[in-house]
């Protein structure tokens, strides 16, 4: 099956802006969109960047936008995003964050908003003889978030970070924020309750759903930023009583 792959490439030391360039390949429509960029660096341009480690969906690291919608290029097969002979497969690199070079992006700023929720247990109480024990209902109260693998396509994803507030905190960070609030041997939510609690925090989300629909692991993002809403909106009730 023949496939032009439409790649955005950057060089910082050579170019002042992005530009789009193509390359003509044969592929198997069960290959992956990965195996296809390897293809091409491996036998058509050596210099084209992209960053891959685990290709099994795990690591994240290969998150881009392909043919508009963010995936990981390990997970997506050609014929997802390739329905014919000749098909031209547009592959760019992720949004709202800094361009390094071609499909590789700055990642700071998605994991410094990432560590201002405090995306760890935060339990100050002595320390029972064995483990917190948890039923299996209490575990399944935040089992959704803990597939997250902070690929970031959900924060590329979000219209919100487009113009209208870029400096909401974003999706990630929140359903990771919500990972603790609903874990039962958590005690960090007022900790946490400032920054969630806020303009750029949780109620920077409209409900657009797009980091839902872009997750790779399945992960009801958005499901997750409106239970944290409950759940401040619920504090604060109790506050006022």
């Amino acid at each position: 099956m023949k496939v032009t792959l439409q790649i955005q490439r950057y060089n910082p030391e050579t170019d002042e802006q992005p530009h789009f360039e193509e390359y003509p390949i044969e592929v198997e429509p069960t290959d992956r969109v990965l195996d296809a960029l390897m293809q091409v660096k491996n036998f058509v341009d050596g210099t084209l960047a992209f960053r891959k480690s685990c290709a099994h969906g795990v690591c994240g690291s290969d998150a881009m936008v392909i043919n508009g919608t963010e995936r990981l290029a390990c997970k997506t097969l050609v014929r997802d995003v390739a329905r014919e002979e000749g098909a031209v497969i547009r592959i760019e690199p992720l949004r709202h964050l800094s361009l390094l070079r071609d499909l590789m992006v700055e990642q700071d700023e998605f994991f410094a908003r990432w560590r201002r929720v405090k995306p760890f247990l935060i339990n100050e109480e002595p320390a029972p003889e064995r483990e917190r024990v948890q039923s299996p209902q209490e575990r399944a109260l935040f089992d959704d978030p803990t597939k997250c693998i902070l690929c970031a396509s959900c924060y590329s994803a979000c219209p919100i970070l487009d113009g209208e507030n870029p400096a909401f905190i974003g999706p990630a960070a929140i359903a990771q924020a919500a990972r603790f609030i609903f874990d039962s041997r958590d005690r960090g939510f007022d900790e946490r309750l400032p920054v969630l609690d806020h303009p750029d925090g949780v109620w920077a989300c409209q409900n657009h759903f797009q980091c839902t629909r872009v997750c790779p692991r399945g992960i009801k993002v958005t499901k997750n930023i409106n239970l944290a809403k409950r759940s401040i909106t619920k504090a604060r009730e109790q506050g006022e009583r």
